[in-house]
């Protein structure tokens, strides 16, 4: 077998990059070398108190059968190098990227009766690659199923295809919220998240779209990326205005009755009292957010506003397809989301910690294990 190296999690702070054994390639399996792996806001929340999702010490994944220490990274590119004798539709050499979701299909089971309505992202036996399975980015390459692959278009470079991931979570959510052409939208929040959605928006048609957050680095990103308006909502309201919230000052001035949809990409009570501001009667307000405590919610707020509150998670292999359709325009900046990219042997360093310690500086942070080569 041959040796290459990957960032393990073994518990909360001790993340390691280590040599390896590669993985055998099943028959329905593809070989992928990694270009490069972007760092998500699980990996670092993983980093400072997880295990969240991998399982937890002396326990093993239902479903795949990993244990403690995994491989991390779970938003990839890369270039097939080896197929499985019974993988037809890929061939070595083409550029991928990996949809890490992983369903029934994953586990040689028969589908349950939720991926048969073709909501694979909600499957009872979901897991994912990079948290909770045998692999992940963080590596110089992958071993995964060749149906979790998306081929890369012509003209679109692998460290975009690397951002496919963040921007397939954006595409489905947009794609269930019910989302038309010519909607007012506001955006709570401008992580990589929230300015994915704002990107995929904009390229989608949406009228307006306004972004309310608080860092002024993030607020410039957000002007960057064509955002209508940017709004502090720690700014002190304009003089004549009775809602005392800046937001719904701007969303009063611009949009009139109200956004059609509202997508919540912070997760704090704050944003959530915001949202039920801002929509407009019989809108939607649409939880991006990962939450670290409940939320106090009256529920008449929603009922005399006619109001529907709904979420979303991940996506599914048609949110990658939709992505680099956008992508394949050449209209989308997605690349203009990478903030820094850093070499595997460094990736505690100056991804992990350069995350926590300058957040507000970052978009998005990508790791290139070193045999990488862009394609």
């Amino acid at each position: 077998m041959a040796i290459i190296q990957a960032l393990r999690f073994h518990a909360k702070r001790d993340v390691r990059v280590e040599d390896l054994e590669s993985q055998p390639c099943g028959t329905d399996d593809v070989r992928v070398k990694i270009a490069y792996c972007g760092i998500c806001g699980s990996d670092v929340h993983e980093y400072l108190g997880g295990p969240i999702f991998p399982p937890l010490p002396g326990q093993t994944n239902p479903h795949t059968g990993v244990e403690l220490p995994v491989i991390m990274g779970h938003e990839m590119s890369g270039t097939i190098v080896e197929v499985g004798s019974s993988v037809t539709e890929f061939k070595p050499g083409e550029r991928v990227a990996i949809n890490p979701s992983m369903d029934d299909r994953h586990h040689g089971k028969e589908d349950c009766s939720i991926c048969k309505t073709g909501r694979r992202n909600i499957c009872k036996s979901w897991a994912c690659y990079g948290l909770s399975a045998h692999g992940g980015g963080f590596a110089d390459e992958i071993v995964v199923k060749s149906f979790s692959c998306i081929l890369v278009p012509k003209g679109v470079s692998l460290k975009a295809a690397a951002l496919a991931e963040p921007l397939a979570v954006a595409s489905h959510m947009i794609r269930i919220s019910g989302f038309q052409q010519g909607h007012y939208v506001v955006i709570l929040g401008a992580g990589p998240i929230g300015l994915a959605l704002l990107l995929l928006l904009k390229a989608k048609g949406a009228k307006t779209v306004i972004i309310s957050e608080v860092t002024e680095s993030r607020s410039r990103q957000a002007e960057r990326f064509g955002a209508d308006m940017v709004v502090n909502p720690l700014t002190a309201t304009s003089e004549g205005i009775a809602s005392g919230n800046a937001v719904m000052d701007a969303v009063q001035r611009i949009m009139g009755d109200g956004a059609d949809i509202v997508f919540d990409a912070t997760g704090i009570q704050s944003t959530l009292d915001t949202a039920l501001l801002v929509v407009k009667h019989g809108g939607v307000i649409f939880n991006v957010a990962i939450h670290e405590k409940p939320l106090l919610i009256n529920p008449n707020s929603f009922s005399f506003k006619e109001v529907r509150l709904t979420g979303g998670i991940c996506y599914t292999n048609e949110d990658f397809e939709d992505v680099f359709t956008e992508l394949a325009t050449g209209k989308l900046a997605a690349e203009d989301m990478i903030t820094s990219v850093v070499p595997l042997e460094n990736v505690i360093q100056g991804g992990f910690l350069e995350l926590i310690n300058n957040k507000a500086e970052h978009v998005k942070i990508l790791i290139q294990p070193s045999k990488s080569v862009d394609v």
